[in-house]
């Protein structure tokens, strides 16, 4: 099955011209649109939720507001912390940004909502973060957490929205509610499709349960549309460096809920899978180490064999737009010690999002019988979708 992933991947045709893009027009992000939105922050105290990723051209928007005048009241900082450089899981301090003298908050330590205290003098929330548009990365938890606080504090949010890389498809199980967690905060399928200024539509629109629903406003993305590859200026988080790692991370996160190593402590997080008990026939192997990226990474110090996707270009990744449950089906075929392969914590099942995955691969169901059980529901989760899209679909 391996080869046949492989295979099928290289066999994809070419990427079709992106319908509805102005032909050599570049993409304008949220941020970038200061015209657009300066007007709405001037005279008022203004909290931010950024991190590295929050850029105007190469400037970080702290630093860019700050200099156009505009009153930096708070900085509210997601996982891997305001700069992005935090390892993965560690817990972020309060603190002072030195460059703008802007108070930090973390919302990724003791609380990962903010209380009123938190957001007292604030009268504007800005949220400006780079998303990769899968369900379990926390920087949209952490977008509906602030649209709720900022709901209930009667306080206005403004997105700036920037594009999906992978928003050009719809894909893997609907959340079940049942599981719900800060990798999984309403019901979306692993894959959603949608920008992050879409989802605060989708989330206020569709999934509030507050009494109240939040003053949002929205800076679109220009010459964006769901069909619009999307390089991503700088790596969005730390354990997913290029590329190639965004593309693959819907297909392999799954393997966080196992006994296998995502390539945490090495150059190629999201890259490779492996375990020490792989059979001695794996041509690949690596060992995980601390790093910058990962202080404490899964089976540290042991020689890992497994699967090298390294070698994977990123425009047949892209073309391939779904799901690949190939990797995860041949792994767990190729794993001697099956009853130790999921991990008894069963994060697996809060990142799936579903009981049923689990057992359909103990059970060896093949992968096109796996993606008919998702179908019912990501149709009704492609019609309420629709409903909030800001760009033309793929």
């Amino acid at each position: 099955m391996r080869i046949l992933f492989f295979v099928s991947i290289l066999m994809l045709r070419l990427l079709p011209a992106c319908a509805g893009q102005p032909a050599g027009m570049p993409v304008r992000v949220g941020a970038d649109q200061l015209e657009r939105y300066l007007p709405l922050l001037r005279g008022k105290q203004v909290g931010l939720v950024v991190n590295h990723s929050s850029l105007v051209g190469a400037t970080h928007l702290a630093d860019t507001l700050q200099a156009s005048g505009i009153c930096l009241f708070r900085i509210f900082a997601p996982e891997h912390g305001f700069r992005g450089d935090a390892p993965d899981g560690e817990h972020i301090a309060d603190g002072m940004d030195q460059q703008t003298a802007t108070p930090i908050v973390s919302l990724y330590g003791s609380r990962r909502r903010p209380n009123a205290e938190d957001l007292a003098g604030v009268d504007i929330v800005v949220f400006d973060i780079q998303d990769v548009g899968v369900r379990f990365y926390t920087y949209i938890s952490t977008l509906y957490y602030l649209l709720e606080a900022c709901a209930q504090y009667s306080i206005q949010m403004l997105v700036l929205d920037r594009p999906n890389p992978n928003g050009h498809y719809v894909d893997g199980p609907v959340l079940d509610m049942r599981l719900q967690s800060f990798v999984g905060i309403v019901p979306l399928p692993v894959v959603h499709g949608c920008t992050v200024g879409e989802l605060a539509r989708l989330f206020t629109g569709e999934y509030w349960t507050g009494p109240v629903r939040p003053q949002l406003t929205v800076i679109p993305c220009l010459n964006y549309t769901h069909q619009t590859p999307y390089e991503l200026p700088v790596p969005p988080s730390p354990n997913l460096p290029n590329q190639r790692a965004v593309l693959l991370y819907p297909s392999l996160c799954f393997f966080e809920g196992t006994a296998a190593s995502i390539g945490r402590g090495t150059e190629w997080p999201f890259q490779v899978v492996g375990h020490p008990d792989f059979p001695d026939t794996s041509a690949f192997s690596f060992r995980p180490i601390p790093n910058a990226a990962s202080k404490y990474p899964p089976l540290e110090g042991r020689l890992c064999r497994g699967y090298d996707y390294r070698s994977l270009s990123v425009d047949s990744l892209y073309r391939q737009a779904r799901i690949d449950l190939t990797p995860l089906l041949d792994f767990y075929c190729e794993f001697p010690n099956k009853p130790e392969f999921f991990l008894a914590s069963r994060y697996f099942n809060r990142l799936s999002g579903t009981f049923s995955l689990w057992p359909q691969v103990e059970e060896g169901n093949f992968e096109s019988d796996i993606r008919a059980t998702w179908q019912e529901d990501l149709r009704f989760f492609r019609a309420i979708r629709e409903k909030y899209l800001l760009y033309p679909d793929y």
